[in-house]
Formats: C-alpha cells, structure tokens, sequence
C-alpha cells in the first residue's frame, strides 16, 4: 500500500544561549534554552533525500547565537519573535517556525562581608547565584502572516498549611480517603497562558511586565482562596489573569497535587490534630493531577490539552 508523507518539521533543539550585558561595573543575565522547529516545502528531502530546500539545523543554531548578539534580548518573547519571523521571511521553502524557550533565573549576590579582604567587595555587581523557583517559558510561532505568543512557568511549588478542605466527594466501595476540614495544599504548577497578540499591526505587550503581573496574579489567587478543591484554585488564579492583563485570552494550568498526609502517631499515645500543628508525610507519588484552561468569554481554546507535548 502507497504512503504518504505527514505533519513534519524539523530543527536543533536545546540550544544553551547564555548573554551577558554588562552596564558599566554592573552586569546582566539571559539565561536561555532554544529549540528551533521548521516546516514547510520539506517533501523532497524526505521521498528523494534532495536537501535543496532544507536549512542546515546547524545554521539555525548559530542564527540563535547570533541574534542574541545583534539584537539582544530583552525578553524572551521579543527574541522568539526576531527568530521566528527571520526563518519564515527569509527562507521561501521555509513557512512555519516555532521557537521555544525556557528561561533560567539568576539572583545577584549583592555584597560581601565589609571585612572582605577582596578590594571593592561590597560593590561587586557580577557575581550571581542560580535561582532555583520557577523556570520561564516562551513559545513562538510564526506561519509567515501571524504570531501566537504563549508564556508560562513550570516547576513553581506553592503550599498553603491550612485554609484548605476536601470534603463530600463522591464514596464507593473502593474509597478510603477521609473527608479533611483543616489540610495542607500544595503543587508544582506548570502554566501557559496565550496573549492576543498576533503582529505589528498591534502594540506589543511589555513582555517582562506582563510575564511578572501574570505571575503575581497566580500567586496572589493561590493565598487568597479559601480552597474546598484544588480544581477551584486553579480557577481563581486563572480567572484572577484573565481579568486584570487585557493582553491575555487564555491560560491552562497542570497542576499535580503534592499530597501531604497526616501521620498517624496514636501508636505512641501522641495526638497529631492540625490545629495543635501537625506532622506530615510529603508523598510524592503517586499524586492527584489536576488540569484546567480558563477562557476571556468569546475567546476560542488553542493550548493544547496535553502540555507535554505543546
């Protein structure tokens, strides 16, 4: 039976493009990790092996390199952009490019001790350490006419140790979980949100404020909400960015519950009562995976439900 060739695209992935700006004695961090995906006019290097048409994946990684010089970057989203719309407009076999980025943070080391036998330590402004919260993201893609741009987060642990419950679920012969009024909530959130920007001919967002405003509102929801669900705290914190950054139509949240169980100390005669402040167990797995998107009302959904595999 014939075959025929389907979706395809190709490109160099994870590409360590580190920039440091330096302004005057102080210096400055963009700490990225690239992958480069392409498709387009690509049937003849896969039926015929004919690479007329194909941009050497080891050309688009030192395109990364190089525009990190050029045009600097300034935020991750801006420096998707350049990418995305360089491979497109300048290569006609090439018609779609998505670019995705992970962004690490690094936090200066303000000052040494002042009895520092290092000249000038107190007022070095190059020393970093890595910061280990969050990592940033940023997804690209660009068909030649318009951009989508998502952001997002993974790997952002929160825990509230009480304002939450879990009660009046759902009980059948197989269920053993007690009904719990006083418990710790807590997750790794993986988030990606869609702004509404789509070309030049709208403003762009201020792509670093938006990233922090939308982090800010996420957390903010997570404090405030009384929490009967970790499903409705996901909600408030999605509904909380929908409402306040115009510039954003769409967020999905994976959020895989970090269960924190009581542990049973009755076998020593000890009470472990929440309200006296209690002694947990972390499980690790397995865990509770919770999921959700929050619409701009009128807006259409276009993250894909399965984020492993955006």
């Amino acid at each position: 039976m014939p075959t025929i060739l389907g979706q395809n695209q190709y490109g160099k992935a994870e590409n360590r493009v580190v920039k440091i700006t330096r302004d005057g004695d102080t210096h400055h961090i963009k700490d990225l990790n690239v992958s480069v995906a392409l498709s387009g006019d690509l049937d003849d290097v896969h039926y015929n092996g004919s690479n007329a048409n194909c941009l050497p994946t080891d050309t688009t990684k030192n395109t990364c390199f190089a525009f990190a010089k050029e045009h600097g970057i300034e935020s991750a989203e801006q420096y998707g952009i350049h990418l995305a719309r360089h491979f497109v407009d300048s290569q006609p076999s090439i018609h779609r490019a998505r670019i995705r980025i992970e962004e690490y943070s690094w936090e200066r080391i303000a000052a040494s001790d002042s009895n520092s036998q290092f000249i000038g330590a107190d007022e070095v402004k190059h020393s970093f350490v890595r910061n280990g919260r969050e990592t940033r993201l940023a997804q690209i893609t660009y068909d030649g006419a318009q951009f989508e741009v998502l952001s997002g987060l993974k790997d952002l642990t929160v825990m509230n140790t009480t304002n939450s419950e879990f009660w009046g679920y759902i009980k059948d012969k197989y269920t053993t979980l007690q009904e719990d009024y006083d418990r710790i909530l807590a997750t790794s959130l993986s988030t990606w949100w869609r702004h509404n920007w789509t070309g030049d001919e709208q403003r762009a967002p201020s792509w670093n404020k938006s990233y922090e405003q939308a982090k800010k509102h996420i957390l903010h929801a997570f404090v405030e909400t009384y929490s009967l669900s970790l499903q409705q705290t996901l909600y408030q914190m999605g509904s909380r960015v929908i409402n306040n950054r115009s510039e954003i139509d769409e967020i999905r949240f994976s959020a895989p519950n970090k269960h924190h169980f009581r542990q049973d100390l009755s076998f020593c005669g000890l009470d472990n009562a929440a309200k006296d402040g209690a002694v947990y167990y972390a499980a690790d797995r397995p865990y509770g995976l919770i999921e959700a998107t929050i619409l701009r009302d009128g807006a259409e959904a276009k993250i894909p439900v399965d984020m492993t595999n955006l």
